[in-house]
């Protein structure tokens, strides 16, 4: 995977620090999951820099996380690979099923995972 990009974001203490594209999907993982009003909101970035935002839908015949919905726009949209992803969620985990999306068109992209203030809590590699 090539080095991250950009420049870095400085953190707080305990904060991690991102590089300006990185920092970019936690801005709109965090603007759709506002605008949606939604539990979750998610971003990837696909091998051509393009971005994927989706939240978190909620019907009674479809459930489908965020970062489920971000892959599945990357796929429909002709992307092979993701270069990174970012969800913003109040869980203090990673959804399992999200996980697994990313994992289908990316074994080594890292997940980084957002509270709703945007302070990146953790970065999923595997």
């Amino acid at each position: 995977m090539p080095e991250p990009t950009g420049t870095a974001v400085p953190a707080a203490p305990g904060e991690v620090t991102l590089a300006a594209e990185d920092a970019k999907l936690v801005t709109l993982a965090r603007s759709v999951r506002a605008r949606a009003g939604a539990v979750e909101g998610a971003a990837v970035r696909d091998q051509d820099g393009r971005t994927y935002a989706a939240a978190t839908v909620t019907l009674p015949s479809l459930a489908v996380t965020a970062l489920q919905l971000a892959v599945a726009s990357a796929a429909s949209a002709g992307a092979t690979r993701l270069e990174a992803a970012a969800v913003v969620t109040e869980a203090s985990a990673l959804d399992g099923s999200g996980h697994a999306a990313v994992r289908d068109l990316a074994v080594d992209a890292p997940i980084f995972v957002a509270a709703p203030d945007g302070v990146v809590f953790g970065t999923v590699a595997e």
